[in-house]
């Protein structure tokens, strides 16, 4: 109910003021420490994945918290795990606004954000004094103004910084708001870019006395043939897992919506079937030691339910948080509890 009030005035604001808002609110609750009164976390059964402990299955999206500036706030919400980014080597401002439409009447979002993010460095400094009781994974991608064929230096820039403070590193190949970085997740470009990523990773767990595990974050917009091409390329290079799904160009589910032309990508309850669909081959083309985290219009427990009988081992929200609120987070948890 709390929720539903303060979203009918942050809903009369444009999406991205809003998000500001809403999360300076968030924020502002756990400084006074009632986020665990007002959301209380429920009794979760903790799993390990990617040789990792997760406090619970459910977990926060790259792309809310940019710059690491809510860790805590979003911990103290019950969150197993967080992932913020996606951060690039240099800071940069993302695309022109307004850039995040909200399509209220099918709980959708469109953004066309491009990776706008403080840089690298910043997010490190803010990831390092966090105290946090979530895992943290960090979602790295390519500066804007880097040509495609020379991303593979951004990512091992981005792998190498952020190393030593994260617990899984995301590499997002599959946003459609930076140009032409899609057509990374194929071919040669794709292998070369992991092979890369994963000489890196072998390196630093040497030189750091840890292994930090790699997932690797692709679009629900792929045929069968991409998803197998692309499962095979995941295990031969042993990456520990993959994040299904990213936003989606399709608009067949918001024809006549508003904002429904606009450019970008839509997230939230108009993809859940095909994001769900393309986890679903994924874990057939996959062997059962790869892990798969599922997100893609997770809005409420049975969504997320749902996305780990499509066989995945973990499920992140966005849209959903936007749309629900933080009480969507026990929520799934206690839906995934119950069908244990």
């Amino acid at each position: 109910m709390l929720y539903e009030l303060l979203r009918t005035v942050l809903f009369r604001l444009n999406a991205e003021k809003s998000h500001h808002f809403g999360m300076g609110g968030i924020k502002a609750l756990d400084n006074l420490n009632l986020s665990s009164l007002l959301y209380p976390a429920p009794v979760a059964t903790p799993v390990e994945v990617m040789g990792l402990k997760f406090p619970n299955r459910v977990g926060m999206a790259a792309g809310l918290d940019k710059n690491g500036d809510y860790l805590k706030a979003l911990s103290a919400l019950g969150f197993g795990f967080i992932e913020v980014g996606t951060v690039t080597p240099r800071p940069q401002p993302g695309n022109p606004k307004p850039r995040m439409f909200r399509l209220q009447e099918v709980e959708g979002i469109i953004n066309r954000m491009g990776f706008n993010n403080l840089g690298v460095d910043y997010l490190v400094e803010q990831v390092k004094t966090a105290q946090v009781d979530s895992i943290v994974g960090i979602n790295i991608g390519k500066n804007i103004d880097t040509a495609v064929e020379d991303a593979v230096s951004d990512y091992l820039i981005g792998l190498e910084k952020v190393y030593s403070e994260a617990d899984y590193i995301a590499i997002n190949i599959s946003s459609p708001n930076t140009p032409g970085l899609r057509k990374l997740q194929f071919g040669e470009s794709l292998r070369a870019l992991l092979g890369a990523l994963k000489d890196k990773q072998v390196a630093l767990s040497q030189q750091n006395n840890r292994y930090v595990p790699m997932a690797v974050k692709v679009a629900p917009d792929l045929d069968e043939g991409e998803v197998q091409e692309l499962a095979e390329a995941f295990v031969s290079h042993e990456i520990d897992a993959v994040i299904a799904t990213n936003t989606s160009m399709a608009r067949d589910k918001v024809v006549g919506s508003k904002y429904a032309e606009e450019a970008g990508g839509l997230s939230g309850r108009p993809i859940f079937e095909h994001s769900t669909a393309i986890v679903r081959q994924f874990r057939a083309a996959l062997p059962d030691t790869l892990p798969i985290i599922a997100a893609g219009g997770v809005m409420s427990g049975d969504d997320g339910v749902k996305k780990l009988e499509a066989g995945a081992s973990l499920v992140q929200i966005y849209s959903g948080f936007i749309y629900q609120g933080p009480a969507l987070v026990a929520q799934i948890i206690n839906s995934i509890e119950r069908n244990n």
